[in-house]
């Protein structure tokens, strides 16, 4: 059992870490970076334990993907008890009963109380692809819309739709066509007092005069923003798209892949406004640590594909199926949405003091357990990718794993488990708040 406790027992990284990391960099290309090189031997509850006997406060979950906690038991035990049986049959050719619970409670939880269909995919950006997919055959246009400071993936299409260049596009292209990008509401960075129905018409303008409602297949948007920023936009801009979509036949797609399953205080950020979405893409928290995506949506838009027109060969695999029924059974029982909210009204506050103390900080912002801070240089909006950089660093050498996003690299991101316990929160803010101030 791992004890809930941040301890160090040697320098980050450790002499252990430091051998499987020169193992590391001749066996794997440098394309794949790495935020914090110590290697992880066990993890239990909000807790990394790496080779060298370091245990680490993870505040980032995996990019939001262990809400329910590293190890959580119902996550192990269901998908033990489903190696035990079978690890894959493919469920285009012999299907399984996993997969079609795990569509049934996606159908349940997501917004809205119309009829849906839901299915399975093995990665994030596969669900967006899929999503896109079904929405140009679902209206027979084309174009797909998107945001500044948007993050979709990594293939392809989904590399087309991300805003950020370096490191996610740089030298990857030609990309997939039909991409259009609109102005994100981005409450720092908007101008004074712009409110969220007056940036939804500075987005919708440029929608219109550039792609036209009428060759628009579907506007796909994160309720806030992941590798963006964290940026959550006004209120009021989501359900003026929302709106739009519906007046012009545009599928409106939300990009639940890091905001669902309790993240932001509700079970989907979409709740916070009451938007319902025509189709939600779904991964990261759903299973638990496996590889599990979802996309979601209106019956009749999703039954427009014809049999053959969506899968993959692990899309669904029965392994995954299995612990997303369990971390869904603990999100839903632990009522987990409300503890992110506790996460939050502790987190928030925290950081808004340290923010009048420290000119550096240019904004505090997030919802329940998705939280984040802005560095700018002080009495400016000028992006400090470096101090941002600087103040991850520092909790890294402390012991508190921390991430870092944002189009400019200067944001900091908080994403703690959801069952992280009140001590050791107060002690990964604590770590946070000395590297802010060892400046």
């Amino acid at each position: 059992m791992v004890t809930q406790e941040r301890k160090l027992v040697t320098e980050i990284p450790g002499p252990r870490s430091a051998e499987l990391l020169a193992r590391r960099k001749a066996a794997v290309p440098q394309g794949v970076g790495t935020v914090l090189p110590v290697f992880v031997e066990r993890a239990e509850g909000a807790v990394l334990v790496d080779v060298d006997g370091n245990q680490l406060i993870d505040m980032g979950s995996g990019i939001a993907v262990v809400s329910v906690g590293h190890h959580a038991p119902e996550v192990v035990d269901r998908a033990a008890a489903q190696l035990d049986r079978f690890t894959h049959t493919c469920f285009m050719v012999t299907p399984y009963a996993g997969y079609v619970e795990v569509a049934e409670a996606l159908n349940r939880l997501t917004p809205g109380d119309h009829e849906k269909r839901s299915c399975l995919f093995s990665a994030g950006a596969e669900a967006v692809e899929n999503a896109v997919k079904i929405a140009r055959r679902h209206t027979g246009r084309d174009s797909v819309v998107v945001f500044d400071h948007a993050y979709h993936g990594r293939t392809n299409l989904t590399m087309a739709m991300t805003a950020k260049n370096a490191p996610y596009k740089d030298g990857f292209g030609p990309f997939a066509s039909d991409v259009y990008r609109a102005p994100m509401s981005y409450p720092f960075r908007d101008p004074d007092g712009m409110t969220g129905e007056e940036a939804a018409t500075r987005a919708l303008a440029v929608i219109e005069s550039q792609v036209g409602a009428e060759r628009t297949a579907c506007v796909v948007i994160e309720p806030i923003q992941g590798e963006g920023g964290f940026v959550d936009p006004a209120p009021g801009f989501l359900p003026a798209l929302v709106e739009w979509c519906r007046e012009h036949g545009v599928v409106l797609v939300a990009d639940e892949i890091q905001t669902g399953f309790g993240r932001t205080g509700d079970m989907f950020a979409s709740d916070h406004e009451g938007v319902v979405p025509d189709i939600v893409t779904t991964a990261k928290a759903l299973a638990g640590g496996l590889p599990l995506a979802g996309v979601t949506g209106r019956a009749e838009i999703m039954d427009a594909v014809t049999p053959g027109g969506l899968g993959g060969t692990y899309g669904g695999n029965p392994v995954a199926c299995a612990a997303a029924l369990g971390a869904i059974e603990i999100i839903e029982r632990d009522d987990l949405a409300a503890r992110a909210r506790s996460i939050g009204d502790v987190l928030l506050p925290g950081l808004r003091s340290l923010q009048a103390a420290h000119p550096r900080i240019g904004d505090v912002r997030g919802r329940g357990a998705m939280v984040a801070i802005e560095l700018v240089e002080p009495g400016t909006v000028t992006p400090d990718p470096v101090e941002a950089g600087r103040i991850s660093a520092a909790c890294h050498a402390a012991g508190v794993v921390t991430l870092t996003c944002g189009t400019w690299g200067n944001v900091v991101r908080l994403l703690p488990p959801l069952t992280i316990d009140d001590d050791l929160l107060a002690d990964a803010l604590g770590v946070l708040a000395d590297a802010i101030e060892s400046r």
